[in-house]
């Protein structure tokens, strides 16, 4: 088992960059010109991300996030 001790600013830094980094995923999931094993894989590590963000977050912020299981 990994643990990490954070203060609240560094809890509020990494929720940040986390949404960001879901943000910018979710963007290029939504592109068209993007090719079908890109966006599995581009999948996956959004899935992997969003549980990580749902461990800090609050509910509300995590049914945000929340992607339905559509495939393009």
């Amino acid at each position: 088992m990994i643990g990490m001790l954070l203060n609240h600013q560094e809890l509020n830094e990494f929720e940040y960059v986390l949404k960001k980094e879901m943000e910018e995923l979710m963007y290029d999931l939504e592109d068209q010109k993007i090719d079908g094993i890109v966006k599995s894989v581009l999948e996956e590590r959004y899935q992997i991300i969003y549980r990580l963000f749902c461990r800090f977050a609050k509910p509300a912020d995590c049914r945000r996030y929340l992607r339905s299981k559509q495939r393009n």
